[in-house]
């Protein structure tokens, strides 16, 4: 089966809004096997919307659109849809219900326009809406199937998920369906990744290798289409196994949520261990990317931020004699100041930054320098020297990452 989705609304084409139903609605047809061959973008265009439609149909078994159902002028989809296929809008009995049930219970007044939002393709099935008000619509007409969808987000994905997800696995059962998995990697570029999976790459069939270059880190997704799912498990579990044995060093996690913080987090709560960080460059960069995980003071109960020589020796007692010799952006100024966090946080693990963010030189140094010292306890503390490029912001950012990276690889090693 065929399908794609036709995204509508001005706002998108200026650029106001992203489009992130494209995506969600992209990886739940493939879940049911469904295959989506084409994203399309239009405004708040009857005439428009009607010619894409008319080529839409040509080529789709399934069109799904977003948006364009709400109570404005320009809300104009059920409008131009019900008229493509020469069929009348109703209203929707229970869509009228829960509107009036929600302006009395707001003890707002109901302007007539939101009336529109109750109205559904005659002889269509209603698609309810559980956070909003417009009401949905799945009709076929002869060899195309229309579903329509409200635009904001918070509204598409519940009433996709609850009520046209179940409907279209009924109404169109897929003998085979598209199972995927997601390794993400860290260390390593998606033009290196790919050289070294070269072989692997250009031998795919099924399961497909497809790589996606995030910021600071590399996702590859595989995918098998199968028509019975263990055995998809298993072509998985192949084609990682050969994956793994020529990149798995950079191998952190997996799943399209997960994040190397959240992996380092989770991992420090298994072992039960502790983390602190000294931080000048970052200026609380990692400190509050940590407190972005939820849970984390079970292994993270503070750190310090020392941007300036003088707070390095006052917070930290680091001796004003080593930060005069070696200067502040220097191995041996990180290593002291993650030894001093670690004593003074009583914490297993600490890590340090400290370097040139830019846009100038400092001590001599260029923009990009980077040490981050990392300290262990019952280990020699380390530091290490990075040079990274591109703007102020990503390079503390990629500083950040590699100090998550130092600690998640020292948290596995003491396994």
């Amino acid at each position: 089966m065929k399908a794609e989705i036709i995204a509508v609304g001005t706002e998108l084409l200026l650029g106001q809004v992203v489009n992130t139903n494209a995506t969600f609605l992209s990886q739940e047809l493939a879940d049911l096997g469904i295959e989506v061959y084409y994203h399309t973008v239009v405004g708040d265009n009857p005439q428009r919307l009607e010619q894409l439609l008319v080529e839409a149909e040509e080529r789709s078994d399934l069109i799904v659109l977003c948006g364009g159902l709400g109570p404005t002028d320009d809300d104009l989809t059920k409008d131009t849809v019900a008229a493509h296929i020469h069929h009348s809008l109703v209203q929707d009995e229970q869509a009228l219900a829960r509107l009036h049930d929600f302006f009395k219970f707001s003890k707002r007044s109901m302007t007539e326009n939101n009336l529109r939002q109750t109205l559904m393709i005659e002889d269509g099935i209603p698609i309810q809406n559980p956070t909003g008000l417009a009401v949905g619509t799945l009709i076929t007409k002869e060899d195309t199937t229309y579903l329509l969808l409200p635009g904001p987000p918070n509204e598409m994905k519940p009433m996709f998920q609850q009520h046209a997800r179940p409907l279209l696995e009924e109404r169109f059962p897929q003998k085979e369906q598209l199972i995927s998995r997601v390794l993400r990697f860290y260390g390593i570029g998606e033009s290196q990744l790919v050289t070294d999976l070269k072989e692997l790459v250009d031998s795919q069939t099924n399961p497909t290798i497809a790589p996606y270059a995030k910021p600071n880190e590399v996702t590859l997704r595989l995918t098998a289409k199968i028509a019975d799912e263990i055995v998809g498990q298993q072509l998985l579990d192949e084609l990682e196994a050969k994956v793994m044995a020529k990149v798995g060093a950079y191998f952190y996690g997996y799943g399209d949520e997960n994040s190397l913080v959240k992996v380092t987090v989770d991992e420090l709560k298994k072992q039960g261990k502790t983390v602190t960080a000294a931080e000048s460059l970052t200026a609380g960069l990692f400190q509050s990317t940590l407190g972005d995980i939820s849970g984390v003071s079970e292994v993270f109960k503070g750190g310090f931020v020392t941007y300036s020589a003088e707070t390095k020796a006052r917070f930290l007692g680091i001796a004003p004699s080593l930060l005069e010799k070696e200067g502040t952006i220097s191995e041996a100024c990180a290593i002291a100041m993650a030894e001093q966090a670690r004593i003074l946080a009583d914490a297993d693990f600490a890590v340090s930054f400290t370097g040139v963010a830019g846009p100038d030189e400092l001590e001599g140094q260029p923009v990009g320098t980077v040490w981050i010292g990392l300290a262990t306890k019952g280990q020699p503390t380390i530091a290490v020297l990075q040079h990274f490029n591109r703007d102020r912001r990503s390079i503390r950012q990629s500083a950040v990452m590699k100090g998550l990276d130092l600690i998640l690889r020292a948290v596995n090693k003491k396994k």
